[in-house]
């Protein structure tokens, strides 16, 4: 059974930083793209941040220039490390991993941008 657990979510200020992480189970871990996906009150959820099986990256440009997606193979877990926060990335963040011909989804860790 394949399971997503995130941490790391938050209040913080503008400017401010936070790492998330996501521990995966029930996969080959190290062969696997990973996501991080967010969703704001009343707006569609979106992806964030990938990380191929090979350590490429994909960002969306919203995040590019402040977000850091990376995995560690050994400990099953990928991570998000976030700087220079806006109030615009206040959001319930989202582990998302496709395998075995399903999606699946972490519970979700809220991100709270404010001053």
């Amino acid at each position: 059974q394949v399971q997503l657990v995130e941490s790391g979510g938050g209040s913080v200020q503008p400017g401010g930083s936070l790492r998330l992480s996501c521990a995966a189970s029930g996969i080959i871990f190290r062969t696997k793209t990973l996501d991080w996906y967010r969703q704001a009150p009343g707006k569609q959820r979106e992806l964030v941040a990938s990380i191929s099986s090979g350590g490429s990256t994909n960002y969306a440009d919203s995040t590019k220039d402040r977000f850091t997606i990376s995995r560690d193979n050994a400990k099953n877990t990928v991570y998000l490390q976030m700087n220079s926060l806006k109030r615009e990335d206040t959001a319930l963040y989202y582990c998302h991993i496709f395998a075995m011909f399903n999606h699946y989804w972490g519970q979700g860790t809220q991100v709270t941008v404010s001053s």
